[in-house]
């Protein structure tokens, strides 16, 4: 088939995975039911694997290890492509929707996508993924404050959701929608593309919209969903944390901040002194403040200037250590939507945006290609913690220290990147880069 034939793949990230396959699977044991549509109360039809999600124990050392090599190499990509721009992305949902893909791959198309994600056991990774999403859902509590005399209630709030949106008649593997329901939790949602796009885009953006608390309305921009759209893998991801021990209000001041381009800014400086985890190198400094229940973290490094290349998130943590900290960190509100398929053929996923691509583990009725990624992460830190969301489509179409000692001083007042990190695992959930914080998503 000629490359206007094929029929296009969506994998979005930062909400939950859904793929629409074929409502008329009469040989297999799946079955199909109707669903309420997010946000229009109209009904739809979805289609589920039998098989329930696993839930067995798995170790998520492997994927924790893979979504932060693959930070690392995204990171560098996305900050040459501008290096004055403000930047926010999550490694974990992007991973998240690329391994569910992934599992539809054969042949140097698996290979290309496991060698950017820095998978060494492509059979393994999908129960490692199970695993650190399990260990997600664990960090969820809730404290009443005013028991011991405080206000209000802290809580952690971190969600990841998985599903597909696929064609409605067209007939996918079994062994792919099983494998997607019993590591991803991930059934099918059947929509037209070929009569209705528009309805279909709409179906999508309503989910990603409600499973990131609306911080993402409108992953899908119109012209993205089209007559020749066939599967949509997408992963969600949500956070709000309370910090460990918030910010006082009062003790934030209007301060300047020299921005990536060498401008003076201001902006509104948080301060407080405590101890906390801090490390340093000859030309860097960093700093990591704990969620509540310490289950979660924000790492911040800042170079000497702001042309000197951060350090890596591993150099930073290797060398935290507990000392007072003297800390100013400004509020910020930044938002990244980006189309990744260039950066991630440029990382060496090439042969799954070509019409050699292999996804016949997905289906073989029409032979599928990646034609785009899309992402768009935001996050919001201010005195009392943290909010964050985000989400990806993957697009395809078909082809033929001592408290006495004085504190350490140290104040982001330039450019930092930042990564929020789960402290169990070392699992980079975001990552980003603060160029600008008076500029501020809409």
């Amino acid at each position: 088939m000629g490359m206007l034939d094929r029929r296009h793949f969506l994998a979005l990230l930062a909400v939950p995975f859904i793929a629409d396959v074929l409502a008329s699977c009469s040989d297999d044991d799946s079955g199909t039911t109707a669903t309420t549509g997010p946000g229009t109360g109209a009904k739809r039809e979805s289609l589920r694997s039998d098989l329930a999600r696993i839930n067995a124990d798995a170790d998520p050392r492997a994927a924790a290890a893979a979504i932060n090599a693959f930070a690392d190499d995204l990171y560098a990509a996305l900050v040459a492509q501008d290096q004055n721009a403000n930047l926010v992305f999550s490694p974990a949902s992007i991973a998240l929707a690329l391994a569910m893909t992934s599992a539809g791959a054969k042949g140097t198309t698996l290979t290309e996508i496991d060698e950017v994600l820095h998978i060494t056991d492509p059979t393994g990774i999908h129960r490692s993924m199970n695993g650190l999403a399990a260990h997600f859902d664990s960090l969820n509590q809730t404290r009443d404050n005013t028991i011991e005399g405080g206000e209000g209630t802290s809580s952690v709030q971190l969600s990841i959701a998985n599903s597909l949106w696929g064609q409605s008649g067209l007939q996918f593997q079994q062994a792919f929608l099983d494998l997607l329901a019993a590591e991803y939790g991930a059934g099918m949602e059947l929509v037209d593309y070929l009569t209705d796009p528009e309805a279909a885009r709409a179906a999508i953006n309503d989910w990603v919209g409600e499973q990131t608390r609306e911080r993402i309305p409108e992953l899908l921009a119109e012209g993205t969903i089209t007559t020749d759209s066939r599967l949509t893998l997408v992963n969600a991801i949500y956070l709000k944390a309370n910090w460990l021990d918030e910010f006082d209000v009062d003790a934030t001041t209007d301060e300047t901040f020299t921005t990536g381009a060498g401008q003076s800014v201001q902006v509104r400086m948080m301060h407080r002194e405590s101890e906390l985890a801090y490390a340093e190198g000859p030309d860097w400094q960093a700093v990591d403040v704990p969620y509540v229940f310490n289950g979660l973290s924000f790492t911040a490094a800042m170079a000497a200037t702001a042309d000197t290349p951060p350090p890596s998130s591993s150099e930073v943590t290797a060398g935290l250590t507990r000392l007072m900290v003297r800390l100013g960190l400004p509020r910020f509100d930044i938002e990244t939507a980006t189309q990744l398929s260039q950066v991630l053929m440029g990382l060496g996923m090439e042969v799954p945006f070509t019409d050699e691509a292999d996804f016949s583990g997905m289906t073989t009725e029409e032979l599928l290609r990646i034609s785009d990624v899309i992402h768009q992460a935001n996050i919001t830190v201010d005195e009392k913690g943290t909010e964050a969301a985000a989400a990806t489509a993957v697009m395809m179409a078909a082809t033929g220290a001592p408290v006495d000692e004085e504190p350490v001083v140290l104040t982001f007042d330039r450019p930092f990147t930042f990564w929020l990190r789960d402290s169990e695992t070392g699992t980079v959930v975001f990552v980003g880069r603060v160029n600008d914080p008076s500029q501020t998503r809409a």
